[in-house]
């Protein structure tokens, strides 16, 4: 397992402010999969309150987390290559484990379409409304997996946090290393108290049921609220 690399530790933590938009056909799919149990969800599902809200004015957002294993950085249209070859490497691993639907990835995304994904995730990021990064080797040439911050769809948690990393990665381990350093990161670097990680740290049927009621207005069960 890579635990946190902080500085002083091994990690350079360059923190500059930029903000997000609209979502695209990963994030649709990202926050869908976290608020359904399905895929990831788009902007639309977003109202300005919580976006507004997300995090707070004064929080520099991280623009570059650099270890001795791989970096972090936001996705945008400079990474659709190299973002778009690591996702159609791995298309039925992540629809197995990742958005739990055809619907992202899938064969026959066009350049056009990965470019105006990066477009989205760039724009949503700009704007502070979701934050998606791309998990790239050391010198930037190959993308391991991404991580997503969502404004949480949940009551009670300030934010929700999913990744993904390619098949070759996760048979390498590093689904579990990278999770690792996530929560590390999280806690350490990100203004939020409570975190939602669906999937990992809560079950999918906790997860989905905690969305079923959060839709229906009901409290969630206290045994779910864990």
């Amino acid at each position: 397992m890579m635990g946190p690399h902080i500085a002083g530790a091994g990690l350079i933590l360059t923190m500059l402010v930029m903000a997000g938009c609209p979502a695209s056909a990963k994030t649709s799919a990202a926050t869908d999969s976290m608020s359904q149990a399905t895929a990831p969800a788009s902007s639309a599902r977003l109202d300005s309150q919580s976006i507004s809200s997300f995090v707070p004015e004064d929080f520099t957002v991280p623009i570059l987390v650099e270890t001795k294993k791989f970096k972090i950085v936001p996705l945008g249209p400079t990474l659709a290559k190299v973002d778009f070859k690591a996702y159609m490497s791995s298309v039925e691993h992540l629809q197995k484990t990742f958005t739990r639907s055809t619907d992202w990835p899938h064969e026959g995304i066009s350049d056009a379409d990965a470019m105006r994904d990066m477009e989205t995730e760039q724009a949503r990021f700009r704007n502070r409304a979701s934050f998606a990064y791309a998990v790239l080797t050391p010198d930037g040439s190959r993308e391991r997996g991404c991580v997503y911050v969502y404004p949480s769809t949940v009551e009670g948690y300030d934010a929700m946090v999913t990744m993904w990393v390619t098949k070759d990665e996760y048979d390498a381990g590093f689904d579990a290393a990278l999770y690792e350093w996530v929560v590390n990161w999280m806690r350490k670097d990100w203004p939020f108290a409570k975190i939602a990680y669906p999937g990992r740290a809560i079950a999918w049927d906790k997860w989905d049921a905690l969305v079923a009621a959060n839709k229906g207005g009901k409290a969630a069960p206290e045994d779910q609220k864990q």
